[in-house]
C-alpha cells in the first residue's frame, strides 16, 4: 500500500487537490535515498584549504567507498584541477578499483561535504529530473565556501539537467532528513537561524520545502547553535532507513549528543504523513572516544547515524571500535536486500563528518532513457508492453555485440526484486510480475556490468 501511495502523490498530479491546501502548492518531490541511483556524487579532498597531508589522511575513506558503490551505481567525481585528477586515477589504480562506471568533472572546490553544497536532485509532476541549488554559505560563513556554492549550477551544466535557482534559501543537504512521503526532520538551528536565513520566517522556509521537495509535515527540533561547525545538523544522529523506518540513538545516547529530553520525545513519537508511528531503531555511539590513524584522540565518540544507502550497498561510518560491527549487523537487518560495509571514517571525523555528509545521489529518471540512449548509444531500452499491466509484460532491447546482458527490476525503495538474464538475440524478454505488489517499479539494462538505461512501470 505505500507503493501505491507513492504512486499517486508523485505521479498523478491531479490527485493533488485532496491533498491539503499547502499541498497544493508542491511542484517537485525529492525521492527517498533507498530509491534507485543513477549514481552518487562526490567532491574529492585536496590540500588547497587545509594544507599538507589532508588529502592523504582521507583519501583512503573515499577510495574505498567509491570501491563499494562502482559496482551498483555510477559515481561521478569532482576534482579541483587536473593534477588532482591525476592523482586520483592514481589512488584508484593503486587500490585496483576499475574506472568503468566512474566519470570524473574538473571543478574547484573549498571542501568535501557534496551533501551540504552538492546538487539536489527532484522529481517535477512529469517525472523528469531537476536540480535544487540552494544557498550554501559555509555554515553561517564559518569557512570558505565560494567555490563549493557553484557546484550545483556546474553539474547542471555537465549533465544537461534543469536548475532550479533557489539561492536565497540557505539549506544544507546534511541539515535535513525526509522519508520521500512528505515528513522532514530538522534543526533550526542549522536552518532558520539568523546565520543561514535572517530575512525568512520559518513558515515561508516551510512554504518553499513544501513547493520544491513535497514536504508538508514538518518535524522540527531545536538544536544547538555553535555545538558544531554545521550548529546540529539532523544526519549526525537521525536518518529514514526507509519510508517507515528512524534510525537514531537510544536517549542517554542522545542525551551526549546534546539532544533535549523534549527532542528525544518528539523523535520517539514522530509519525509520517498519514499519522502513522515510525519504527525507531537505535544504534550505539563508539564505545571508546575516537582516535585517527594517526594516534591523535579526538576526545568523543563516533556515530554511525550518518550512513549511506546506496543501490546495492549500504555504507557506514566505522572507527576500529567494538561498536563497528554491532552497527554493521544492526543495519544488515534493516538492509536485508544491500549488502552493508564499513567504511573507515576516523581521519575526516577530525574535520567535523562521516559518509553521508561526502555523498549526494543522483535518482534515475523515471520516464525515459539516459543520456547514453538519448544521444544514439548502440544499446536501446524501449517501454514495456502492456503498460500498466497485471501478471506478465514484455520488454524489449537492442543490444549491439556479444555482450553479458541482465535486465533489473527494483521498487521505488530501491530494492531489486528480479533479475533476468535474457539472450542478447532474442530482442526481447516476457516478465512475469503475479507475485509483484500493485505500484510502480524501474527497470534498468545492463551491459557488460554497466547501466546503459532505465525506465518505469506500472503494476496494477
Amino acid at each position: 500500500m505505500k507503493q501505491l501511495h507513492y504512486f499517486f502523490t508523485l505521479l498523478v498530479p491531479f490527485f493533488f487537490f485532496c491533498l491539503s491546501a499547502k499541498a497544493q502548492t508542491i511542484q517537485y518531490i525529492m525521492p527517498e535515498e533507498t530509491t534507485q541511483h543513477e549514481g552518487t556524487w562526490i567532491q574529492w579532498p585536496h590540500n588547497y584549504l587545509y594544507g599538507p597531508w589532508y588529502r592523504e589522511d582521507v583519501s583512503p575513506t573515499f577510495v574505498s567507498m567509491t570501491d563499494a558503490l562502482q559496482t551498483g551505481e555510477k559515481v561521478y567525481i569532482i576534482a579541483y584541477d587536473i593534477t588532482e585528477l591525476t592523482f586520483i586515477q592514481s589512488q584508484l589504480d593503486n587500490a585496483n578499483v576499475p574506472l568503468t562506471n566512474i566519470e570524473f568533472f574538473i571543478q574547484e572546490t573549498d571542501d568535501v561535504w557534496s551533501r551540504d553544497n552538492g546538487p539536489m536532485f527532484v522529481y517535477d509532476l512529469d517525472d523528469k529530473l531537476a536540480i535544487l541549488d540552494w544557498g550554501f554559505n559555509g555554515w553561517g560563513e564559518d569557512t570558505p565556501y565560494e567555490k563549493c556554492d557553484v557546484i550545483p549550477e556546474k553539474v547542471s551544466q555537465e549533465m544537461d539537467i534543469p536548475r532550479i535557482d533557489l539561492s536565497s534559501v540557505v539549506l544544507e543537504g546534511g541539515a535535513i532528513e525526509h522519508d520521500g512521503h512528505g515528513t522532514m526532520f530538522a534543526t533550526r538551528s542549522s536552518v532558520t537561524h539568523p546565520s543561514r536565513n535572517p530575512n525568512l520566517t520559518e513558515a515561508q522556509i516551510e512554504d518553499t520545502l513544501t513547493t520544491y521537495m513535497g514536504i508538508t509535515n514538518f518535524i522540527w527540533l531545536d538544536g544547538i547553535y555553535g555545538y558544531d561547525i554545521t550548529d546540529q545538523h539532523i544526519d549526525g544522529f537521525l536518518k529514514f532507513a526507509n519510508d517507515s523506518t528512524i534510525i537514531t540513538m537510544n536517549a542517554d545516547d542522545l542525551y551526549y549528543w546534546y539532544v533535549s529530553q523534549q527532542e528525544i520525545n518528539t523523535i520517539y513519537n514522530a509519525t509520517n504523513t498519514d499519522g502513522d508511528p515510525y519504527n525507531v531503531i537505535f544504534l550505539p555511539l563508539t564505545q571508546n572516544n575516537v582516535v585517527t590513524t594517526y594516534g591523535s584522540n579526538l576526545g568523543y565518540k563516533g556515530s554511525y547515524c550518518n550512513y549511506y544507502i546506496g543501490n546495492e550497498v549500504v555504507l557506514v561510518p566505522t572507527y576500529n571500535d567494538p561498536n563497528d560491527g554491532v552497527a554493521i549487523d544492526i543495519l544488515q537487518g534493516i538492509h536485508p536486500n544491500r549488502t552493508v560495509l564499513g567504511i573507515d571514517v576516523r581521519n575526516l571525523y577530525a574535520y567535523g563528518g562521516m559518509i553521508h555528509c561526502i555523498t549526494q545521489q543522483q535518482p534515475v529518471e523515471l520516464n525515459v532513457t539516459n543520456a547514453s540512449e538519448a544521444a544514439g548509444s548502440i544499446h536501446k531500452l524501449f517501454q514495456n508492453s502492456p503498460n500498466p499491466f497485471s501478471d506478465f509484460t514484455t520488454i524489449a532491447f537492442d543490444v549491439e555485440g556479444n555482450s553479458a546482458l541482465s535486465l533489473d527490476v527494483y521498487n521505488l525503495l530501491g530494492q531489486k526484486i528480479k533479475r533476468l538474464r535474457p539472450d542478447p538475440t532474442a530482442k526481447q524478454v516476457v516478465l512475469q510480475a503475479s507475485d509483484f505488489a500493485t505500484g510502480v517499479y524501474i527497470y534498468s539494462l545492463r551491459v557488460d556490468g554497466k547501466v546503459v538505461a532505465s525506465r518505469k512501470m506500472i503494476v496494477e
